[in-house]
């Protein structure tokens, strides 16, 4: 029996290294028509300045390749960065896209925020894909996969032999997702890990982050089996294993330095606050919010 091998997608990533993302443009190269995956808006939190160099070499790369942007694809609401979504989908048209389950986090964050009139119905994008929906992507298809253990909501989303996991798994270097966010769980985690892994050997997996361990140079992209064999917290490893070795971690970590400020635009899609009286748009910061939280020692 011949079995059709799946379509070959080109992958382009663009690594911003203040948050230490990786953004994607996944691309059908017969019809030239694209997605845009996890894109960052600019944030300098100290002097609270955004701006748009990490999209705009994304733009200058569609361009240049003559690409079509079709779809804005989140794959969760991320704590570590600003999305910018909603800016890309000014300058583009493209439709934006985040899990079904997002409106669960959405209503989490609206009380932290103190916002009782924000509708936290997934309406700011343009759709809320279901576990098992595809989209089309020219002669390509895009699933989405559920996902969780990060977050209740995070979704993973196969392009052909591209799978694009976020924070998942990580480089095999560096293991996998923390799960000590709100609604996270270690052993959903595994299960996602699990489900991700049954893919064929040769799959590409590209991953959201990549910190730099022991020094090296950024790196995003592997494969199954790569993962399968090398990844250190999952190679090799009980359910129960990893379950204690992710809890275990978890504890030691401070929650992301822009968490306060990436989940009171990320729950709005990237939109930004509405100026107020005077012209300048405010984040907000809760104060003690969070009781029990580590504190981070650097200064």
């Amino acid at each position: 029996m011949n079995i059709a091998k799946p379509k070959r997608p080109d992958v382009k990533g663009f690594f911003e290294k203040r948050t230490f993302s990786v953004q994607y443009v996944v691309s059908d190269p017969g019809s030239k028509k694209c997605a845009i995956i996890d894109p960052v808006l600019d944030f300098e939190e100290k002097s609270g300045s955004t701006a748009t160099a990490s999209v705009d070499a994304i733009l200058s790369y569609v361009e240049a390749e003559r690409l079509e942007p079709v779809w804005i694809l989140e794959t969760h609401l991320h704590a570590d960065h600003l999305t910018a979504a909603a800016h890309l989908k000014r300058k583009t048209g493209a439709s934006t896209v985040i899990g079904e389950r997002t409106v669960d986090i959405q209503k989490f964050w609206k009380d932290i925020f103190n916002w009782p009139d924000f509708p936290a119905d997934g309406s700011q994008w343009d759709h809320l894909i279901r576990d098992g929906e595809s989209l089309r992507l020219g002669e390509s298809e895009i699933e989405a996969r559920l996902s969780p253990g990060h977050t209740p909501a995070s979704v993973t989303y196969v392009v052909g032999d591209a799978i694009f996991v976020h924070d998942t798994l990580f480089m095999p270097d560096y293991g996998a997702a923390r799960t000590d966010f709100p609604g996270g769980d270690a052993r959903a985690l595994w299960r996602s890990i699990q489900d991700i892994l049954a893919f064929p050997d040769d799959f590409r997996v590209f991953t959201g982050h990549d910190y730099l361990p022991h020094g090296r140079r950024p790196l995003w992209e592997s494969t199954i089996g790569e993962q399968k064999a090398n990844n250190i917290h999952v190679a090799n490893k009980t359910e129960a294993e990893f379950v204690a070795l992710r809890q275990a971690r978890d504890k030691t970590l401070t929650m992301p330095k822009l968490i306060l400020p990436a989940l009171q635009v990320n729950i709005r899609g990237g939109l930004l606050p509405e100026p107020e009286s005077n012209g300048r748009r405010y984040l907000k910061i809760p104060l003690d919010a969070f009781p029990g939280a580590i504190w981070d020692e650097q200064h």
